[in-house]
């Protein structure tokens, strides 16, 4: 599904995990067709509600590892969503498509609405795809891209908080399962992270031409522009706490980005949460963001089906 026609609303009352169990088939049928489910109307129940929704649509709730933004645990594999400050942006991206395995599908459960903005936009990453400048988007499927991570006490998160650990043969039996190569610190408290990943993939469903990847937000063009000065100054470009590349290290030219976020841009809508609203997302299909916002805003967010999981 391209254009902007990807996101299905479906009304109701009651239970959510009672229409999810009674329709199951249906509403995974739009999601496979559509790439974005949103229900309204129905009781959602909390946090123990939001991971029992998960278990009738889509599987066990997965854990947040590897991870790039700040959030925390609500309840088991249940979280917060990214906690940046209310007015910054979050650039249009794919969840986890910087790491080897990524969840197949995302929950987003509005507990609190925000007072203004602070819609998660959505994109479908198959007409961003298709709206790339074929140049551009040959050259990262022949180079690829690659992220650079640090992780340390003055930049960027702790790595024992991105990885879940405090054992250093843990994080790097975790960066060989996922193809990271791992260079500690002199002193063993920080640590940088490189990773080679395809930015074209392959919908498992169709098999269709996906933009999927962390280029843009990653990229530290995607900074506010005083914190990329200051940063880049006092770190380098191989020094931020994430950034983009070309896979064989070259400078993804800010323009290149600067059209790249056009893309996202111009396939993206939106719509205005409501109390107990719960979105589905088909993360291969529709990318995601954050709009800035006043007031509470609370969303809940879980995940589902890890991409390495045999099909059914």
């Amino acid at each position: 599904m391209t254009g902007k026609d990807f996101l299905v609303t479906i009304e109701g009352e009651g239970p959510v995990t009672d229409v999810l169990a009674r329709d199951r088939a249906a509403v995974r049928a739009q999601l496979a067709t559509r790439g974005a489910v949103l229900l309204r109307g129905f009781d959602v129940g909390g946090a123990e509600g939001l991971a029992a929704a998960v278990r009738a649509a889509a599987g066990e709730p997965l854990s947040y590892t590897e991870q790039s933004s700040p959030r925390s645990v609500i309840q088991g594999n249940v979280y917060t969503s990214t906690e940046y400050p209310p007015q910054e942006t979050i650039p249009l991206h794919t969840e986890m498509s910087y790491q080897k395995v990524w969840p197949l599908t995302l929950f987003f459960h509005c507990v609190e609405p925000p007072s203004t903005q602070g819609a998660t936009p959505l994109a479908s990453v198959r007409h961003v795809h298709d709206l790339i400048d074929p140049a551009v988007r040959e050259e990262f499927q022949r180079r690829r891209w690659m992220v650079v991570r640090n992780y340390g006490e003055d930049i960027g998160l702790r790595w024992r908080t991105a990885f879940g650990t405090d054992s250093r043969a843990e994080v790097e039996r975790q960066c060989a399962a996922g193809d990271i190569a791992a260079q500690w610190s002199a002193d063993g408290d920080g640590l940088r992270t490189t990773a080679v990943r395809d930015a074209v993939h392959r919908h498992p469903a169709d098999g269709s031409p996906v933009w999927f990847n962390h280029i843009v937000i990653f990229h530290d063009s995607s900074l506010p522009g005083e914190v990329r000065e200051a940063l880049l100054e006092l770190y380098g470009p191989g020094g931020l706490p994430n950034n983009s590349f070309y896979g064989d290290g070259g400078t993804i030219p800010d323009d290149v980005v600067a059209h790249l976020r056009q893309c996202y841009r111009t396939a993206s809508t939106r719509f205005d949460y409501q109390r107990d609203d719960l979105l589905l997302v088909d993360n291969m299909s529709v990318a995601h963001g954050r709009e800035p916002f006043t007031g509470p805003r609370r969303i809940a967010v879980a995940m589902a089906e890890p991409s390495d999981a045999p099909r059914v």
